[in-house]
């Protein structure tokens, strides 16, 4: 029996002295609380290990499946085109133009007020 490169004789050992040095009622206690501790360990482990493997999995299965390039085409002309017709870009200038020309006759008004 070798658990932890502790042979049997060195475990026996090891109990002794924890005998002597815990005494024999906090003996139980202290190895119930080291077995709870292992276990919480073990399963900390296991669960490591799952994550990884399905991690690990996820990864293969991304990785053998084939890459796949897609040309996409425009379907028609219809798509390439401006969303605006010219008319409509003239007519959004020339109201443009008219607001300036209003906003600067206004400001030239008030100029002629606050100069007389």
């Amino acid at each position: 029996m070798n658990v932890f490169g502790i042979g049997l004789p060195e475990m026996a050992l090891i109990m002794v002295v924890a005998l002597l040095v815990f005494g024999p009622k906090k003996l139980p206690e202290i190895g119930r609380s080291l077995g709870k501790g292992i276990r919480g360990f073990q399963e900390a482990s296991k669960e490591f290990e799952n994550e990884f493997k399905k991690e690990a999995e996820r990864l293969e299965k991304t990785v053998s499946q084939p890459m796949e390039a897609k040309l996409e085409t425009p379907s028609s002309r219809k798509a390439l085109a401006p969303t605006t017709t010219e008319a409509e870009t003239e007519a959004e200038v020339a109201e443009a133009v008219e607001v300036a020309e209003a906003v600067e006759a206004e400001a030239s008004a008030d100029e002629k007020v606050t100069q007389s």
